[in-house]
């Protein structure tokens, strides 16, 4: 019997410490993720969104790569891997799409976090 209960706590100590690291590991993926997400925008309604074949043209004649880029309502959505690579590619495409568009960094809703945050400060208020 004495030496089943060291190895059992031995056991018990291990698989407790890779659900530590495992949940550590998880949380650390989840926070490196940066994602960041360039709208663009016409300033007037005469103005059409951009092709997004153009715009592909040119971020890949400056090197910059996207993810992808989204028709959405009257915007064209742009998705790079990290902030660094939305930035080049407004430089690059301020300098070559013709005037009347408006290009801006947009916040990522799509992020869980903020979605379970938004939920419960709406939730807040139906308490009472």
């Amino acid at each position: 019997m004495e030496l089943q209960r060291p190895f059992l706590r031995w056991l018990l100590m291990g698989v407790a410490a890779m659900a530590v690291f495992s949940v550590m590991f998880f949380a650390w993926t989840t926070l490196q993720n940066s994602e960041s997400t360039l709208a663009i925008r016409p300033i007037t309604q005469n103005v059409s969104v951009p092709d997004g074949f153009s715009v592909w043209h040119h971020l890949d004649a400056n090197g910059i790569h996207f993810k992808s880029i989204t028709p959405q309502d009257d915007t064209l959505l742009i998705k790079f891997e990290s902030s660094e690579q939305s930035a080049a590619a407004k430089i690059v495409l301020d300098r070559t799409l013709p005037h009347g568009y408006i290009i801006a960094a947009q916040d990522d809703d799509n992020n869980q976090t903020s979605a379970w945050l938004t939920r419960l400060r709406n939730s807040a208020h139906r308490f009472g």
